[in-house]
């Protein structure tokens, strides 16, 4: 008898099986639409597998079997659309990309200090604008392929090509004339300052002394690609290639592209070349594309993840409750907001937008609607940045707001065109959205339209700027920039038709100049009070991140950059899958 489709348990080699995960909400069948006969004869099968399986063998949950076997189950969120660092924006995409590539530098996950990556060390020379890299002797491409200084210069050199439209380019900027010849301002590629010295060293000139150059130099989106694998599937700059499929991947981080079914999983493995091999002690992981929120935490929950990307907010009390609980919460550096789309009328006039977010209880959505689990803010930065005093936010105003839109031409919201809010799939996002949208009709009589995406179909909608008003979040790092740099004119990932003159000159000249952090810091929080007055951004929350982490599983701490390294992840092979202690799930 063929019992696979019942199990959802892991095969003898631990590989993922064809079969999608079990949904705990479909056991047992419904006996009120299955056949009594049906029934008994399904009740028999279920009692044969079980006296077969307590005969001769012990059924372990994905998460026991994958303790013993080192095999990581991790809840990534959604389908990535792409693990190639030049091409990616998303989140799910960067968690996944970071097990497969490695820059120059890391971050710890424990404490964000810069660590070594490629380079086993480094040197700033005393005026601030050159940095020379030293690469471990050892590093490999996951082909064996030696990984030279050479290979940083042809990757830099294609991530700030614009044929390339890598939206995150702007990481480099730092970099003497990378910002140049990614706009287009020259055309030679030699111009940009990365050289190799010889095979291990790595000269990095750059356009000002950068206080945050190593922080940016750690982001994925900056680590190295194979040429001659990208050379073989097309031209430096094609996107979605085959390169990134399996049996083509030639990556350089801790794992390697193993296997990759569609809407199903992600199985990397680990790198045998990898230069810092003798730490990595999880074979591989097994990314699960799962967008709702509520069955990746039924799957937690029976034992088929050790870790998930998020928890609805509904179980947040269960766990909270928990004596031992793997419920991790930690303030991170990222916003939640709207974009506004502000080349649409009426979104481009500013006291539309200042109504908009003035009518908005950020308190009553934290609170009532999310369960205090984020920190409501009207502050584009993140609450919580390092050494960094916020700007002032539009304040909640119902009054205020309904004068503004009189203003605008639309007395309690009278003559008011069809505006839609669109978000991507997800029960969280769909929450704030529905509180959002009748906030708007109760203080401004505003009938707002709300529309889910499929997060590749969200993406692309976005870029293409077709939309009024959209859900977007933003991971920064612990330094201001990380949030506001990409929002000069014509910032790859400036989707709202925000410009202004002083903004631009602050990021692109004031910041630039050597001066102290405590003067940097003052100068964004100018350029961040003008984006609020502005507003073509409607700041609702900063995030804490909320994520289970069975208690078997060490090295995927909460941050405030949201970071993970998976070479840090331990699993304890005897240990059991998380059970509840108290109350009944």
């Amino acid at each position: 008898m063929e019992l696979k489709a019942l199990s959802p348990y892991p095969s003898s080699t631990g590989e993922p099986r064809e079969e999608p995960p079990i949904n705990p909400q479909e056991y047992p069948p419904n006996r009120d639409v299955a056949p009594t006969g049906r029934w008994h004869l399904y009740a028999v099968c279920l009692l044969a597998a079980f006296l077969t399986v307590a005969i001769g063998c012990s059924q372990d949950s994905y998460v026991e079997s994958g303790n013993r076997d080192a095999i990581l189950y991790f809840g990534n969120g959604t389908e990535p659309q792409s693990i190639d660092p030049h091409v990616l924006t998303g989140s799910p995409e960067a968690t996944l990309a970071r097990s497969l590539f490695e820059g120059l530098v890391i971050q710890d996950p424990y404490t964000l200090e810069i660590k070594p990556g490629v380079a086993e060390r480094w040197e700033l020379s005393p005026d601030g604008t050159t940095l020379t890299f030293y690469l471990h002797p050892e590093a490999r491409w996951s082909n064996g392929d030696p990984l030279t200084a050479e290979d940083f210069v042809w990757s830099w050199h294609r991530a700030l090509n614009p044929r390339t439209g890598n939206q995150l380019a702007d990481q480099l900027y730092s970099v003497r004339n990378a910002e140049a010849y990614n706009t287009g301002a020259i055309d030679d590629p030699g111009a940009v300052g990365v050289k190799a010295l010889d095979a291990h060293t790595l000269q990095v000139d750059l356009e000002y002394p950068d206080p945050f150059v190593l922080q940016k130099l750690s982001y994925i989106y900056n680590a190295p690609v194979h040429r001659a694998t990208i050379e073989a599937h097309g031209g430096m700059t094609e996107r979605y290639t085959g390169w990134t499929r399996p049996g083509s991947f030639v990556g350089n981080g801790s794992f390697v592209l193993d296997d990759w079914k569609m809407q199903r999983y992600v199985t990397v493995k680990r790198n045998p070349y990898y230069w810092d091999r003798d730490r990595v002690h999880v074979e591989k992981i097994v990314f699960r594309p799962i967008e709702s929120a509520a069955t990746e935490e039924k799957m937690f929950r029976s034992g088929q993840l050790h870790a998930t990307t998020d928890v609805p907010n509904s179980r947040i009390p269960f766990y909270r409750a928990q004596s031992e609980s793997p419920l991790i919460e930690t303030p991170v550096m990222t916003v939640y907001y709207y974009m506004i789309n502000t080349r649409r009328p009426p979104l481009d006039d500013v006291r539309v937008r200042h109504a908009l977010s003035m009518a908005i209880d950020r308190d009553a959505i934290a609170g009532s609607v999310l369960k205090d689990t984020v920190l409501p803010s009207n502050n584009y930065v993140p609450l919580g940045m390092p050494d960094y005093e916020h700007a002032r936010g539009l304040p909640y105003d119902p009054a205020g707001a309904r004068e503004l839109l009189a203003a605008a031409g639309y007395p309690d919201g009278e003559g008011f065109p069809d505006v839609t809010l669109t978000y991507n799939t997800s029960e969280n996002h769909r929450s704030v959205a529905v509180a959002v949208q009748q906030m708007w009709k109760r203080e401004l009589n505003l009938d707002i339209e709300i529309v889910n995406q499929e997060w590749k179909v969200y993406l692309d909608t976005l870029d293409q700027e077709n939309y009024d008003i959209a859900r977007m979040g933003w991971i920064g790092n612990t330094y201001p920039g990380s949030m506001l740099d990409r929002l000069i004119t014509d910032g790859h990932t400036n989707r709202v038709g925000f410009s202004n003159a002083r903004f631009d000159e602050i990021i692109n000249h004031d910041i630039r100049s050597n001066l102290s952090p405590a003067r940097i810091m003052a100068l964004y929080r100018e350029a961040e009070q003008i984006l609020l007055d502005e507003a073509p951004l409607i700041p609702i929350y900063s995030y804490k991140s909320k994520r289970l982490v069975q208690t078997s599983t060490e090295g995927l701490p909460g941050n405030a950059a949201r970071a993970f390294n998976f070479k840090y992840v331990v699993l304890d092979p005897y240990a059991p899958a998380w059970q509840a202690q108290t109350m009944t799930p």
